[in-house]
C-alpha cells in the first residue's frame, strides 16, 4: 500500500465508482480526497443485492461532485501518472461507457439501471 501526502494525484476507488482526485488530508485508516474527475461512473441499483430489481430498493446513485471531499480508505486509494482529465467531460464519458455495458444484455436490472442512469444525465447536464 502506498503512502501518499497532502497534494498528491491518486485514483480512489469508492463505493462502485472510480475518482481522479487530490489527497487533502491523512485520516489514520482513511485520505481525504478531493474530487477532480469521474473515471467509473457508480453502478445503479442496490450495491448489496447486485443484478436485482425485486424486493430491493433500486438506488439511483450519483457521481460524486466537482471538489466534493470524501473519506476514502487507504486501501482503495492507489497512485495516478498522467493529465487529470476535465470533470464534466469525464463524467460525460463514465455515463456513456455505463450507458454502453448496460445495452450489451437485455435484462429487468439493465433496463431499470439504464432509466436511473438516464434520468442523472437530465441532472447532470440539463
Amino acid at each position: 500500500m502506498s503512502t501518499f501526502q497532502t497534494g498528491d494525484i491518486v485514483k480512489a476507488h469508492y463505493k462502485s465508482g472510480i475518482y481522479i482526485g487530490e489527497v487533502a488530508e491523512d485520516r489514520n485508516r482513511f485520505y481525504l480526497v478531493q474530487i477532480l474527475a469521474v473515471e467509473k461512473h457508480p453502478m445503479q441499483g442496490d450495491l448489496h443485492n447486485p443484478g436485482k430489481t425485486e424486493d430491493v430498493f433500486f438506488h439511483q446513485r450519483k457521481a460524486l461532485s466537482f471538489r466534493e471531499k470524501a473519506n476514502i480508505q487507504k486501501e482503495a486509494v492507489h497512485p495516478y501518472e498522467g493529465v487529470v482529465p476535465d470533470y464534466e467531460a469525464s463524467l460525460k464519458s463514465s455515463v456513456e461507457k455505463l450507458k454502453q455495458k448496460l445495452e450489451r444484455r437485455e435484462s429487468e436490472f439493465n433496463s431499470h439501471a439504464k432509466t436511473q442512469l438516464e434520468d442523472l444525465e437530465k441532472q447532470y447536464f440539463g
